[in-house]
Parts: C-alpha cells; sequence; structure tokens
C-alpha cells in the first residue's frame, strides 16, 4: 500500500491511495518474509511513469538482488541521475572520506554526492526533476548519517516543489529505544534532531516525523509518499542482505553499532582496519588483553585508528543481540586510562553522545546505571511523539 503525508491543521493525516481497487490492512501482515517497499513495484512505479526521476540511492538499493536503478530502468522509466550518501553509490568509500561526481560506468547516469560540502541537493541538481525516490537501508541509530541525507532530500524537495517517494526497508535495531536526546546545540550531520541514540523507526517512519515535527528549515513541509513493506514489525529480526556500509559486515556489527560507535570519539579502536568491525575494541594502552588485534589499511579503512600496532581488548562477536545500549566497556576503558592521566575522550565524543553531559557524567565516576537513569524521562517523552509516526506493530 502506498501513503502520501497530508498535514491538515498542524495534524498529520493519511490518506490511503487505493491501488488496483483494493484496500490493503493498514499494518502488514506477519509473514515468514518481510517484502521490502522498493520490491512492490506494482505498488508504487505508477507514480514513476511519465515522469523525470532522481534516485538517493547506494549499494543496498536491492530488488531481489538486482539494483534499483537497473530495475527501474528494465521497465522504461526516464532515470535522470542518483544521488548518493556517504560511503558512495557502491558502499565502497571510508566514514567520513570525500565523495566526487561521477557517471556510473553500467548506466551512464551521472552521479552526484551528497557528502562532504555538499549534502543537500541543490536547486541546479534538481532541475527538471519531476519526483525524487529515496532508497537506502538504515540502521537505526542517530549518528548513522542516512537519516542525516534524509533531512536535506527532504528539504531540497520541499523548497523545490518536488514530491519525495521514500521506498521503505526495515530498521535491524527497530525493536527498542535507547539512549540519551540530542540537545539541538550539539547538532552536526552526526545528529541532526532531538532523539535518542536508537530511535527505533524506518526510514519512512522517520520521514514522517521529521515532517509532523517541523525538523526542516524555515518549517517547509516535503510532499512525502512512502510505499510500506509487508511483513515487517519492529520485533521481527532481519539480518540484511548486504553491508549498508564497509565497516558493518554483518548482523552483530549492526547490533553493536549504537553502544561502540561512541568509542569513535576516544582514543579506542572499534576494529577498523580488521575482518572484526564494531564487533571488537582495544587500544595499545589497555591492560585487558582478552583479545589482541594489529589494525591495518585497507578497505574502508585507509588510515584506521592505532594503524599497525597492536591493541589489547575485547572480541564481542559473540555477544548476545542487544536490546540496550552498553556502557560497561565506555566506562571500564576510560577508568584504565584515567589512572595512567592519559586523555582518553576526543572532541568527536560529545557530538555522536549528542550533548557534553554523558562524558561529564563518565569523567565524574556513573555507573552505567546512573547514567541510564537521567535517561528516562526523555525517552518517554520521545516514546509518545514516536507513536504517533509508527507504521508497524
Amino acid at each position: 500500500m502506498l501513503y502520501i503525508y497530508c498535514p491538515k491543521d498542524n495534524k498529520m493525516t493519511l490518506l490511503i491511495l487505493l491501488i488496483s481497487g483494493f484496500l490493503f490492512s493498514c499494518h502488514a501482515q506477519h509473514t515468514n518474509s518481510i517484502v521490502t517497499g522498493a520490491e512492490q513495484l506494482d505498488e508504487y512505479t505508477h507514480l514513476l511513469e511519465g515522469k523525470t526521476v532522481a534516485l538517493v540511492a547506494n549499494q543496498t538499493s536491492l530488488v531481489d538482488e538486482v539494483h534499483l536503478v537497473d530495475t527501474l530502468l528494465s521497465r522504461g522509466l526516464n532515470i535522470k541521475k542518483v544521488f548518493a550518501p556517504e560511503h558512495g553509490f557502491r558502499g565502497e568509500a571510508d566514514a567520513g572520506a570525500h565523495i566526487d561526481n561521477e557517471m556510473d560506468s553500467k548506466t551512464g547516469l551521472p552521479l552526484i554526492s551528497l557528502y562532504g560540502k555538499h549534502k543537500k541537493p541543490s536547486k541546479e541538481s534538481l532541475e527538471g526533476v519531476d519526483i525524487v525516490v529515496f532508497d537506502i537501508q538504515d540502521v537505526g541509530a542517530r549518528f548513522y548519517t542516512y537519516i542525516s541525507s534524509l533531512h536535506y532530500v527532504m528539504e531540497a524537495c520541499a523548497e523545490n516543489n518536488i514530491p519525495l517517494l521514500v521506498l521503505d526497508r526495515p530498521n535491524p535495531n527497530g525493536h527498542y529505544i535507547d539512549g540519551p536526546l540530542l540537545d539541538t546545540a550539539y547538532q552536526s550531520f552526526v545528529g541532526m534532531h532531538p532523539i535518542p541514540i536508537v530511535h527505533g523507526m524506518t526510514i519512512a517512519e522517520y520521514a514522517q516525523m521529521i515532517n509532523g515535527e517541523y525538523w526542516l528549515k524555515d518549517s517547509v513541509q516535503c510532499d512525502l509518499y512512502w510505499q510500506e513493506m509487508e511483513g515487517y514489525s519492529h520485533n521481527k529480526i532481519y539480518d540484511l542482505p548486504v553491508k549498508p556500509s564497509p565497516n558493518l559486515p554483518n548482523t552483530q556489527s549492526i547490533a553493536l553499532y549504537p553502544s561502540l560507535c561512541l568509542f569513535e570519539g576516544t582514543v579506542i579502536s572499534v576494529g577498523r582496519g580488521t575482518s572484526k568491525q564494531f564487533q571488537i575494541i582495544g587500544s595499545p594502552e589497555l591492560d585487558s588483553c582478552a583479545y589482541v588485534f594489529t589494525p591495518i589499511s585497507g578497505e574502508g579503512a585507509k588510515y584506521p585508528k592505532h594503524e599497525n600496532k597492536l591493541c589489547c581488548g575485547w572480541d564481542l562477536q559473540n555477544k548476545v543481540l542487544m536490546s540496550g545500549i552498553n556502557l560497561d566497556y565506555l566506562i571500564e576503558t576510560f577508568n584504565q586510562y584515567d589512572v595512567k592521566g592519559i586523555v582518553f575522550f576526543n572532541s568527536f565524543f560529545d557530538k555522536l553522545a549528542g550533548s557534553n553531559e554523558l562524558r561529564i557524567q563518565i569523567e565524574s565516576g556513573w555507573s552505567s546505571e546512573q547514567i541510564k537513569e537521567t535517561w528516562q524521562e526523555d525517552l518517554n517523552r520521545f516514546s509518545n511523539t514516536r507513536a504517533s509516526y509508527l507504521i508497524y506493530p
């Protein structure tokens, strides 16, 4: 079923579009498999027929095992260009690496980077475009930058009166919400909205929240459509068919990511430059040597932290899947550094955490339980707000 977002009287209403004369249930049926939004071609391609289309896509934009770009072109649709987020169209670039505009060698389509200095589609890049399609796999963490790209795409579409169609995909961390809410004084590309680290929403649900909470510049509203999934619920386990970025290679790394990404704001390595990215942590200075590894330069990690140095730490790849953010290793590693008088945090940490409060709490000796207790009031408020934008049970 295809939906359109309709702002009316400052409230969000849903207009259900009838496709082929049938009205389906508002919630997807529970089935053994999940059918993504992109895979339901007959439900949404009528919106693209006779239109000039731009895609926001990367290596996760698959219909079965075929890229969405190739699938839509095979149906005779007029795809004009592709916008690519962090890591590029093929998903091979390092985190934070500069991505140049280029041409796709297979289709000849122009590829326009949405990373670096030009995170938002320009008016010139959208000239002649009738509709934009957004189809990117998210992992449900505030600092995973695809939702920031979504914000800027929505804003550009709103400013240029171009509708946006979001093809929904599962959130592999959609079964819980946790973490401190972002203080907007610390807003950046790794955190644009006042949400917790783990928001528990799919990309289409999140797009509705961006509109509904008036987070776009000057409170503009995006003409938003979305194609929902079949068979998805927030408690359903979903193994991604393709890694969403170079350093999230498997289900366990994606589950650990909301907890371990905070280490990117410290001296601790999260395994970039190894085969166990976001599944191991360590550094040369740690006393705990339950596991040792040596980061080396390679795909997705050209200059890894502690390159060519032996690191002591922990292997977390066999830990149970997460249902909350784990602060224990963060506190333990900080304490080991603090005793030695070595600086632990860098300036990036507060941006990842969404404020300076978590860093100050850790530096002040707070326990994980004490810290998490301070999150609860904000999490309860966010949960109530989130509920009005959920598409799935």
